[in-house]
């Protein structure tokens, strides 16, 4: 059995759905229009606007495409803040060792 989400991740969900609604209702688009579109039932369109978390991601992308913000998928962990953190905190320095001048060394032959 899956847990359920935290309520504020479900309100994250829900917001994208509600974004997701309002992109469809501004380019006059019904929910049978997208449906058709993406390849994918009336039914899934309204769970999408609902954010639903049962919903492949897949049949939020295809949305996405049909309203023409699929681009905007890729600012997903475009820059991940934590993760470089905690790869910079794994990293260690190495320091170059000063380097001898030759100049005044005598050259043996």
């Amino acid at each position: 059995m899956k847990r359920p989400l935290l309520p504020k991740y479900k309100r994250m969900l829900d917001t994208l759905g509600e974004n997701i609604r309002l992109a469809r209702l501004r380019r006059d688009y019904s929910t049978e229009q997208v449906a058709e579109r993406a390849g994918i039932s009336r039914n899934t369109v309204i769970k999408i606007e609902h954010g639903d978390e049962g919903v492949s991601l897949g049949s939020y992308f295809r949305v996405l495409i049909v309203l023409g913000l699929h681009d905007d998928l890729l600012l997903l962990a475009k820059d991940d803040v934590l993760g470089r953190k905690i790869q910079d905190a794994g990293l260690t320095v190495r320091r170059r060792s000063t380097k001898i001048k030759t100049a005044n060394i005598p050259q043996h032959e």
